[in-house]
């Protein structure tokens, strides 16, 4: 998935469909930043509006105009980390899968991701709303990688052409829920390294399924 970029990309930023003035990039980049560096410094309970506008150098003001609260912000401070994957070409479905696996585990790695996206989570467990953000935000938004993936694999005749577009959405959804589960899960709940064996053994039983566990 990733080539791992560490700036503010003006179309990954979601909008909140306020009006009003233009919104500039560059306020956004500093606000999304300064939303990060405060969570992993002081924690989700401890992150105010007011501390994230100070650090960015904005008034609060600027931010309201922005984001309606601190879980808004949380969440798209988180997303645009996730917008930076993408999916390059390597050849092959193995080697694609491989690649997704060792550059989604390498961005979580990162503290700032790790601490935001595990903050966001356990919050979300008692916001519905808040929930329903994480899926439009992130989830949603990343399952195109899915897509291109798998449309790649079909046109090099790697995967076949399903004719059945709700049994294809569903299938996209199972995809993307089990490599991004287990990746998660690996790194950052079993605190265990996504290495290139790991990342392999994983691909080989994603593409082949268990009996691939017997050979």
């Amino acid at each position: 998935m990733v080539a791992v970029m560490h700036s503010e990309h003006p179309s990954a930023i979601p909008q909140n469909g306020r009006s009003g003035r233009p919104r500039s990039v560059e306020a956004d980049g500093a606000i999304l930043r300064a939303t990060r560096e405060a969570l992993v410094e002081l924690g989700w309970s401890k992150v105010t509006v007011g501390d994230v506008a100070t650090r960015a150098g904005v008034a609060k003001t600027t931010l309201y105009r922005r984001w309606a609260g601190k879980n808004e912000l949380v969440v798209d401070a988180v997303a645009v980390l996730f917008d930076e994957l993408e999916l390059p070409d390597l050849g092959s479905l193995a080697a694609d899968v491989e690649s997704v696996v060792l550059r989604f585990a390498a961005l979580l790695d990162r503290p700032e991701t790790r601490t935001a996206l595990m903050a966001v989570v356990a919050e979300a467990t008692r916001d519905e709303a808040l929930r329903r953000r994480i899926r439009t935000a992130i989830v949603d938004r990343q399952k195109c990688l899915v897509l291109e993936g798998r449309a790649r694999a079909q046109a090099r005749g790697e995967l076949p052409y399903e004719d059945d577009p709700a049994a294809a959405a569903r299938n996209a959804d199972l995809i993307f829920d089990v490599i991004a589960g287990a990746v998660v899960h690996r790194t950052l709940v079993s605190a265990e390294p996504v290495d290139a064996g790991w990342a392999r053994g994983f691909t080989v039983l994603l593409l082949s399924g268990l009996a691939s566990l017997q050979r």
